[in-house]
C-alpha cells in the first residue's frame, strides 16, 4: 500500500513539473501581438450615434409623427397615440436605449481623455453627445437621473437620485461651453469611424453650438435663467460670432445617412411593407404641402409623375389627408387615403424606409429659424424675413439640393411670404408652421417646441382624450418605480405626479 502511495504522488509530482515547464511562455504565444486590449474612442463613436439616432426614429414614427399631425394610424380600440392616448408602457423603450448610449458616450470620453487615446475632438464629440441624448430625456419625462446616473458601474451607485430639469439645463450648457473649447484644439476625428461628418471637426464644432441655441432657445422664457439664455444667444448670434461657429449650409446638417451598406440600413427597413404603408398620412401635415404647391410633393420638373421626394402616395392622382383625432367607429371611412410608399426596388418610388435623410439629428434650416425668432423678440438684430426665407428655402433644399424656382416666388404662390407689419404673435405662427416642416425626421422635436410655443396650432378631432390637451410628457417607466422608488417618489414630489399632463420645469408658468 505504501508503495502504491508513493507511485501515485511521484506521478502527480512529475505531472504537475510538466505543467508548469508547458505553461512557460503560454500567455505571450497566446497573445495578439497586433491586436490592442485596450479600447480607443472611436470604437464608441458609431455604434453610440447608430443606436440612438435608431432609438429617435422609432419613436419618432410611433409617437411625435402621431401627436404631432403628420400621419394617423388607422383602426379601432385603445392606445392610439393620436388621440392622446398611449399606455405607460410606451414610456420604457426611449429611457433604456438612451441610458444605454449614454454609457458608451461616458467610455468615450474616458478612453479620450487618458493614455494612447487622448484626443480633444473625441471628448468634445463625447460631451455633445450626452447632452443630446439628455436633453430629449429630460424634455420627455421631466427630471431624470444625471449627475448621478452613469456612475453605478463604479460606485455602486444603483438607485440615482432624479436631478431637477433646471439643473440639468446648466449641466448640459456647461458641457456644450467645454466641448467648444476642446474642439478648438482640433485633434483629428478618424473619418471611418464618423457616420455623420467624416472626420471634419469643424462641422461637429458647428453641429455642438447650435444644438447649444436650441437648449438655450428652449428656455429663454423662464424668469430666473432667461435672461442669461438670452444673453448667451446674443453671444453666439452677434457678439462672438468666430468663437461660436454654428451651421451656415446644408452641409453642415447633422445626419446619419443610411447607406444601406453594413450597419448603415435604416431601422425603418425592419418594419414589414405592409405594416409601413398602413398609416395615414395626416390632413394637417400633407395639406399645407398640398396647397402650398410645394416641390416636395409636385416635382414633374424633377423626376417622372407620381414620384415626390418624400415617397407619399396620392389618392386618385391628389393627395388627401385624415382628419386627426377622428372619433372611434370611423376607421373604415379612411383607410385608403395618402400614405408614405414602402420599399419596392421595382415601384420605381422613393420610400422613407431606405431615405438616408430619415437618420436626421439637426439641420441649418432649424438654425435660421432659429434666427428669425431671436430677432422677432428683439434679441439680436437684424432680418427676420431674410433668415425666414432662408429656412424654408434650405429645407427645402436639402430634400431637393437642384431646386431651383426663387424662394420668394414660393413664399409669393402658397401665400406664406414674410409681413413685416404682422404682430409677434402672427409672426410667431408663420415661423413655427415651417419650422415644423423643417422639424420631421428629427427626433421629438416637433413635439418639444410645440410645447414651448404653442405653434403650429393643430386642428382638434372630436376623437380625441386627455381633454383635448397635448400631452405634456410621458410618465416615468414601471421599472424606474419599483427599482428606485425612493428617488423616483422625491422626483414626483418635485415635479409634479406621473401624468401626461405635469408639466415639466421648463413648460410651467411663472
Amino acid at each position: 500500500m505504501n508503495n502504491t502511495i508513493k507511485k501515485i504522488s511521484f506521478a502527480f509530482l512529475a505531472l504537475s513539473m510538466s505543467l508548469q515547464s508547458c505553461d512557460k511562455g503560454f500567455i505571450e504565444l497566446n497573445t495578439d501581438p497586433v491586436k490592442t486590449t485596450h479600447a480607443y474612442p472611436s470604437q464608441f463613436m458609431a455604434n453610440a450615434f447608430l443606436n440612438a439616432v435608431t432609438a429617435n426614429m422609432n419613436r419618432n414614427r410611433s409617437f411625435t409623427n402621431e401627436l404631432m399631425q403628420v400621419t394617423v394610424s388607422i383602426g379601432e380600440g385603445d392606445g392610439k397615440v393620436f388621440r392622446y392616448d398611449f399606455r405607460p408602457s410606451w414610456s420604457s423603450y426611449l429611457w433604456d436605449q438612451h441610458y444605454k448610449q449614454l454609457m458608451n458616450f461616458k467610455d468615450m470620453y474616458l478612453t479620450a481623455s487618458e493614455g494612447i487615446g487622448l484626443n480633444r475632438s473625441y471628448q468634445a464629440v463625447a460631451l455633445l453627445g450626452q447632452s443630446w441624448l439628455f436633453s430629449i430625456l429630460t424634455d420627455t419625462y421631466g427630471d431624470v437621473p444625471y449627475s448621478k446616473a452613469l456612475i453605478g458601474r463604479d460606485s455602486l451607485i444603483l438607485e440615482p437620485q432624479f436631478d431637477k430639469q433646471q439643473d440639468i439645463y446648466i449641466g448640459m450648457f456647461e458641457k456644450f461651453e467645454a466641448a467648444n473649447q476642446l474642439f478648438k484644439g482640433g485633434d483629428a476625428l478618424e473619418a471611418s469611424s464618423d457616420p455623420i461628418f467624416a472626420g471634419d471637426v469643424l462641422k461637429w464644432r458647428k453641429f455642438s453650438n447650435s444644438m447649444y441655441l436650441r437648449l438655450l432657445l428652449r428656455i429663454a422664457h423662464k424668469a430666473d435663467v432667461g435672461p442669461d439664455a438670452i444673453k448667451k444667444i446674443q453671444e453666439i448670434l452677434q457678439d462672438h460670432p468666430t468663437e461660436y461657429p454654428i451651421m451656415s449650409s446644408n452641409s453642415d446638417a447633422a445626419v446619419l445617412r443610411w447607406t444601406g451598406q453594413g450597419a448603415y440600413v435604416s431601422p425603418f427597413m425592419g418594419t414589414r411593407a405592409q405594416d409601413f404603408r398602413a398609416t395615414s398620412l395626416a390632413s394637417f401635415f400633407i395639406d399645407h404641402l398640398r396647397d402650398w404647391n410645394d416641390p416636395r410633393l409636385h416635382i414633374p420638373e424633377y423626376g417622372t409623375s407620381g414620384i415626390n421626394r418624400l415617397g407619399i402616395a396620392p389618392v386618385s392622382g391628389n393627395y388627401v389627408g385624415v382628419e386627426s383625432g377622428y372619433a372611434a367607429g370611423n376607421a373604415e371611412d379612411y383607410t385608403k387615403l395618402s400614405y408614405f410608399y414602402s420599399y419596392d426596388q421595382n415601384a420605381g418610388v422613393n420610400s422613407l424606409q431606405t431615405e438616408p435623410l430619415t437618420g436626421m439629428l439637426m439641420n441649418y434650416a432649424e438654425v435660421e429659424f432659429i434666427k428669425a425668432e431671436a430677432i422677432i423678440k428683439g434679441w439680436i438684430s437684424g432680418s427676420a424675413e431674410t433668415h425666414y426665407k432662408s429656412g424654408v428655402e434650405n429645407n427645402i433644399k436639402l430634400w431637393i439640393p437642384n431646386w431651383t424656382l426663387p424662394v420668394q416666388d414660393y413664399l409669393t404662390n402658397a401665400d406664406i411670404q414674410w409681413d413685416e407689419s404682422k404682430t409677434v404673435a402672427q409672426k410667431m405662427k408663420m415661423l413655427h408652421l415651417q419650422k415644423y416642416y423643417a422639424l420631421f425626421m428629427v427626433d421629438m422635436q416637433q413635439w418639444f417646441e410645440h410645447r414651448r410655443t404653442g405653434y403650429p396650432v393643430l386642428p382638434k378631432g372630436p376623437g380625441l382624450k386627455n381633454n383635448g390637451e397635448m400631452p405634456s410628457r410621458m410618465v416615468y417607466p414601471v421599472i424606474v418605480q419599483s427599482s428606485n422608488p425612493t428617488s423616483y417618489k422625491e422626483a414626483i414630489a418635485n415635479q409634479g405626479a406621473d401624468l401626461i399632463n405635469t408639466k415639466v420645469w421648463w413648460q410651467k408658468p411663472e
